[in-house]
């Protein structure tokens, strides 16, 4: 591995994104572009921000930062940043770690309605049926007046609310850690899931993987779903105990449409993949069309406070601080 060094007192700042596609970046630092290849593109200790590469290995991501002994800022690309949370204790103290809260609303969002969708409609085995050449022709449940209940109501569930809006629904439900008032009704605590899941005949999880949520959809949680009910997850594969739910979907008693998975990626030969009424797609809440100009406007705004020396935007844990932010 070869580094090169910048000028004395240069402020390095590493970007996944070549810095001459995003416009309006401001000056005072040199940009470089790196998005985990083997080499760096300079000398990690002149790092002062650090944008983490999107969708690659969490041990490649954290591999420069032991070594970025100046870095100010670590700006991740994705809501979730546990896999970056092992890195917190190599960077210099008063470093702030930033999750982009906001940059997947839309992509992800409308991927849950997708996958709710196609897995009330049927369009799995549809598809399976021209692909045979069968008209499966039959009657399918709708979204409309079907009872929906978000888990996890940040940025993103109040995104899916949206996008539920006009279908119809028969009452939405949302539960997130804490309790609060919205313009569209109350948001129950996580201690309100018993009361509200037996109601629920689509359970939607968008909540951020923690210890609190960590294994969250188990025996209990499953077992108080309605029968037929739809659970669809676009959040984190852990949240979701996979041995409690295979027993549930494998009888027929529950559906399942899952964008992330434990384990994931879903090794081939997991009895998840052909599990009766379980829709499964790798991981692509975020992947789409929507990310690159949200994630470059992104960077240039979290750049532009950087530079004026403001207070950064979500900003999650701090470097040598006991529980973060």
């Amino acid at each position: 591995m070869t580094t090169t060094h910048g000028p004395a007192g240069t402020r390095d700042v590493w970007l996944p994104i070549p810095p001459d596609e995003i416009d309006g970046l401001p000056e005072g630092f040199r940009y470089l572009h790196w998005d985990a290849v083997p080499e760096y593109p300079g000398d990690p200790g002149d790092c002062v921000f650090y944008a983490v590469p999107y969708m690659k290995d969490a041990e490649v991501c954290l591999r420069p930062l032991p070594l970025m002994g100046r870095v100010e800022a670590v700006q991740a690309l994705t809501a979730g940043i546990e896999h970056l949370l092992p890195g917190l204790p190599s960077m210099p103290s008063g470093a702030r770690l930033c999750n982009a809260r906001g940059l997947h609303d839309a992509s992800t969002a409308e991927l849950a309605l997708t996958l709710t969708l196609a897995a009330l409609r049927g369009i799995p085995d549809f598809v399976r049926g021209q692909e045979a050449e069968e008209w499966r022709a039959g009657f399918q449940p709708a979204l409309a007046d079907k009872s929906v209940l978000i888990v996890g109501y940040g940025s993103i569930g109040s995104s899916i609310e949206d996008r539920l809006t006009p279908f119809e629904c028969a009452r939405v439900a949302r539960i997130a850690r804490t309790a609060r008032d919205t313009v569209r009704g109350p948001v129950h605590p996580l201690s309100a899931l018993s009361a509200l899941l037996p109601d629920a005949d689509v359970v939607i999880l968008a909540t951020p993987l923690t210890d609190e949520t960590r294994g969250l959809v188990g025996r209990d949680f499953l077992a108080r779903m309605k029968d037929g009910a739809l659970l669809v997850n676009v959040a984190r594969g852990a949240i979701v105990d996979t041995a409690a739910l295979l027993p549930e979907v494998t009888s027929g008693r529950l559906r399942a449409a899952l964008d992330v998975t434990d384990p994931e990626p879903l090794p081939a030969g997991h009895p998840l993949w052909h599990a009766p009424g379980v829709l499964i797609t790798p991981h692509v809440g975020g992947p789409s069309s929507a990310f690159l100009p949200r994630a470059k406007r992104l960077l240039r705004d979290q750049l532009t406070l950087f530079a004026a020396g403001e207070p950064l935007r979500n900003v999650v844990a701090t470097a040598g601080r006991s529980g973060g932010e």
